[in-house]
């Protein structure tokens, strides 16, 4: 009889305990938020290199980088704000096998300004031209707007799944956000320079105008994991 009183005691005194654990610990829901947004890229960084080679040495550096810049200028292109030199190498003292080179990068804002620009740079005889990336100049913020569509897909999903139940949700205790940084799309660039030839077959300069690079769009997705208290 003794022994059952301790243990009815005993019991009364966890109560409170129960209780708080309960605060404590309040049930909740946990749920996944994602989003995503497709973005039409408009920003083209092209790798152009000028090579003494590609002309058997009849024609220099220089001559080339002059007939170059014409040739952009004539298809609108400010080259002083999009043309950069990305590495100069001239040797005063050549050996048979070295020659000058220039390498340049292009920022482009179009498909149809990369695909004139390849068509202007391959009648001259620069073929070295390649897609270094393509990215988007609101990138950044583009990258918030996803994050935010994420959370609130979130808490959407959790306020459906509370309603079936007939409760309802309250505050957001956890958020997981585990998303690495989204770098902008980079291509293949053989698969580029391919499908130029291929318009270059069946006549470029009308294609170039009409139809421009068919390029991929960039795309972000965000997900987060989030816990959210039941009501």
């Amino acid at each position: 009889m003794k022994r059952m009183i301790l243990l009815a005691a005993a019991a009364l005194m966890l109560l409170p305990v129960a209780a708080q654990t309960q605060e404590a610990f309040p049930s909740y829901i946990q749920v996944n938020g994602r989003a995503e947004k497709e973005i039409v890229p408009d920003e083209f960084y092209l790798s152009i290199v000028i090579n003494e080679r590609d002309s058997k040495g009849k024609i220099s550096v220089e001559s080339q980088q002059r007939d170059m810049i014409a040739a952009l200028r004539r298809q609108g292109i400010d080259v002083e704000k999009q043309l950069k030199v990305a590495n100069l190498s001239s040797e005063f003292f050549k050996k048979k096998s070295s020659v000058a080179t220039a390498k340049y990068q292009l920022q482009l804002g179009s498909a149809a300004e990369v695909s004139k620009a390849w068509q202007a740079l391959d009648n001259l005889g620069i073929s070295n031209v390649s897609i270094l990336k393509v990215s988007h100049s609101r990138i950044d913020a583009l990258k918030e707007e996803v994050r935010i569509e994420a959370i609130r897909n979130a808490q959407q999903s959790a306020r459906t799944l509370a309603e079936a139940l007939g409760q309802s949700i309250g505050k957001c205790f956890y958020i997981w956000d585990s998303n690495n940084d989204i770098m902008p799309a980079y291509y293949n660039n053989t698969l580029t320079v391919r499908s130029m030839k291929m318009m270059d077959a069946a006549g470029v300069e009308e294609a170039a105008e009409e139809e421009p690079l068919d390029f991929k769009t960039i795309k972000l997705q965000y997900s987060v994991q989030t816990k959210f208290v039941l009501e």
